[in-house]
């Protein structure tokens, strides 16, 4: 694929993928990232396709256990009509300590590489959790993944999680990347790191919605404490509706800047995982859809 074309797939959002499905304020493509779906990889992008998701993020592990690598994974996303949200995922990158430092960059070369061989356009990068990261080498070590992915024709996408050392809200994430290339360089905003610390979606208006490379959100079924933010975002999600988020608020928010990107499911669930993966990729499309058209004003 040339540079042009891969910019025109990968950075254009892959809204000519699926089409039909983006009723409600926000337009762009529906996504479920398969982490929510058991099976196998090639288990888990068919039953997405049936469900009427639009596009899939993909995890290293589907890499690792794809029957034919990454060349035959792109493969079987395009032959069932999918689009690539992300790639995912880099962690504690940002910060590395001297003596890491080298091995997270080589990382970070690895997992680029490995999005553009699978035609994903976006690397997910979420802000350290490492609590050795140093602070002052964050802005300098972004400056580097950035240009990196803008030599293969890929994005960054950064996104604070809730117990990230640095970085935890989506204000700071905003603040560490504004500067960076804005092509190549952008949020995730999830609405689970988003609520769980009591952040509203009034924050996204300080932020250009071309800025906000992917949208993912879930529920909870109620209050999170800190010490349980990282148990429950990794075992414990819910599908939307199911818990108590004000969800509405964040879609709301999102159509009135005019954010048109991808929006979809980040859910890990560990009582889904093990379930039909057909029965439940339909069950959270409609829960998806439900939520995106009850918004609509």
């Amino acid at each position: 694929m040339n540079r042009r074309r891969a910019l025109a797939t990968g950075l254009g959002l892959g809204l000519a993928v699926g089409r039909a499905s983006a009723a409600g304020p926000l337009p762009g493509p529906r996504f479920v990232n398969t982490v929510l779906l058991g099976g196998s990889p090639e288990e888990k992008l068919r039953a997405a396709r049936a469900a009427g998701f639009d596009q899939v993020e993909l995890w290293s592990s589907d890499v690792e256990r794809a029957e034919d690598g990454a060349a035959g994974l792109r493969a079987r996303v395009a032959a069932l009509g999918l689009g690539l949200t992300d790639y995912q995922v880099l962690l504690d990158f940002d910060g590395a300590p001297g003596d890491k430092r080298a091995a997270k960059r080589n990382e970070a070369l690895t997992l680029l590489d490995t999005a553009a061989a699978l035609g994903a356009g976006t690397l997910l990068v979420p802000a350290s959790t490492d609590p050795d990261c140093d602070p002052a080498r964050i802005t300098e070590d972004l400056v580097w993944l950035v240009d990196e992915a803008r030599r293969r024709g890929l994005r960054i996408a950064y996104e604070g999680m809730a117990w990230s050392t640095v970085n935890p809200s989506l204000v700071q994430a905003w603040a560490t990347i504004r500067e960076l290339d804005p092509r190549h360089a952008g949020l995730v905003v999830d609405s689970y790191h988003l609520f769980v610390r009591g952040e509203t979606p009034a924050i996204l208006g300080d932020v250009p919605p071309e800025r906000i490379f992917l949208v993912q959100v879930c529920d909870v079924a109620g209050p999170v404490q800190p010490s349980d933010y990282r148990e429950v975002a990794r075992h414990a999600r819910l599908l939307p509706g199911e818990g108590r988020l004000p969800l509405a608020s964040l879609v709301g928010k999102l159509a009135a800047i005019g954010y048109r990107g991808p929006v979809g499911l980040e859910v890990f669930n560990d009582r889904l995982e093990h379930e039909p993966p057909e029965a439940v990729a339909k069950r959270a499309f409609a829960a998806l859809q439900s939520l995106l058209v009850g918004a609509a004003p």
